[in-house]
């Protein structure tokens, strides 16, 4: 028997959390309103015995339990949660850490704010009226929680307006609002553990409303909030800032503005060290170097979600190829305005570099790093009852293609 679609799927990402699931499966136990169904998905990346634990505990679970252990733990935490919406039934999903810092307590009352207010994204903050951060240990986690806060709300003003608490780890959102995000061509592309970020970013949710919360003391277990987690995180909020077409030009051109230093720094030396070069050439060679560096930045930050299409090596030297186009074609276009339409020498100078500078950022970003859609998990349909585990099996290619 097939049970019902549950009204509630809790998401619960995990990595080495196996003493903290009794104690979390329980709480949630009490914590489902009589008449409510609700089920707990876990997305698994650990390395202990946290499988093993779901279990035994889910064999006395009064609701659907699913266990998703990814053999590859790829975009980290978040990249968890992605896979567990994919098996989530309900139309509404909360995502909670399994540490306990966030209240169970408090699933339900998330879902009953956005049905009251009509919102898709519910946020359990730390910073609105009535909440508290306390159970960040020491003043080092509060600061770069705030900093964090801070420099996600001035990076994403617009998206972000209806929230005090970016980083929060624990909130409710409508099923409606994950696949309309996962419709779009890039769908979710999660990196690292601030998933709500991605969310408010990408889904755009038709109402945000919150819900003030005490953050606390960690049940067992260490703190999942590292240095490489950090550097995860910016390098996503550059994705997810690089998104629109608009900000993806401005960054290519400041980065293109910023190559000038090795450029100059190169013909300098060139200059010095061997004068009887001919300044064409020394020219020429210093460039590469402008190039090289702009490159490296724009290949490692800005497109680094879109190098699957060509081999390293290809995309350099096309990269190059563009660029030496691009200094080629300067001076002969600025010298065709002048002649031809009867410019003068600066406007003509500076209309040719924008043709040019559009035309060179077409080239790369529609064709040498072309944005393919991406896969994110459909939502999976499984059946379930009282205390089971429910593995979901990985999907069967079509004979047919």
């Amino acid at each position: 028997m097939t049970a019902l679609p549950a009204h509630v799927s809790i998401v619960v990402p995990t990595f080495d959390e196996a003493d903290n699931i009794h104690a979390l499966l329980t709480r949630v136990a009490a914590a489902v309103p009589e008449g409510a169904r609700a089920e707990v998905v876990f997305a698994d990346d650990s390395t202990d015995d946290t499988c093993e634990v779901v279990e035994e505990e889910a064999a006395h679970c009064p609701f659907p339990v699913v266990l998703h252990h990814r053999p590859v733990p790829a975009g980290g935490l978040g990249g968890a949660v992605v896979e567990g919406f994919g098996r989530a039934t309900a139309p509404w999903i909360v995502v909670i850490d399994a540490d306990l810092q966030h209240p169970p307590e408090l699933i339900f009352e998330l879902v009953a704010r956005g049905e009251s207010t009509g919102a898709e994204l519910v946020v359990a903050s730390r910073y609105a009226a009535g909440g508290d951060r306390g159970g960040l240990a020491g003043g080092y986690r509060k600061l770069v929680s705030s900093s964090s806060t801070l420099l996600t709300k001035s990076l994403f003003p617009r998206a972000l307006s209806g929230l005090t608490d970016p980083m929060s780890g624990f909130f409710a959102i409508r099923r409606t609002a994950v696949d309309r995000a996962a419709a779009e061509d890039e769908g979710l592309q999660p990196l690292g553990y601030k998933i709500l970020l991605e969310l408010a970013v990408r889904c755009r949710p038709r109402g945000i409303a919150e819900v003030p919360y005490a953050f606390g003391a960690r049940h067992a277990g260490a703190s999942k909030s590292t240095v490489k987690e950090g550097v995860r995180f910016l390098r996503h909020l550059i994705t997810l800032r690089t998104a629109d077409p608009r900000a993806r030009a401005v960054v290519f051109g400041l980065i293109g503005l910023s190559g000038f230093v090795p450029n100059l720094a190169l013909l300098w030396l060139l200059t010095v060290s061997a004068p009887e070069l001919p300044y064409a050439l020394a020219e020429i060679i210093a460039n590469q170097a402008g190039l090289l560096w702009n490159f490296a930045l724009i290949d490692s930050f800005v497109y680094r979600n879109q190098r699957r299409h060509h081999r390293r090596g290809v995309r350099l030297l096309t990269f190059a190829a563009v660029g030496n186009a691009d200094l080629v074609a300067r001076i002969p276009l600025a010298a065709l305005l002048i002649a031809g339409a009867g410019m003068t020498p600066l406007p003509a100078t500076a209309l040719g570099m924008t043709v040019v500078f559009t035309a060179r950022f077409l080239v790369v970003d529609r064709w040498l790093y072309r944005r393919l859609r991406a896969r994110t998990p459909a939502p999976a349909a499984v059946p379930g009852g009282p205390g089971t585990v429910e593995p979901v099996p990985e999907p069967v290619p079509d004979p047919l293609g």
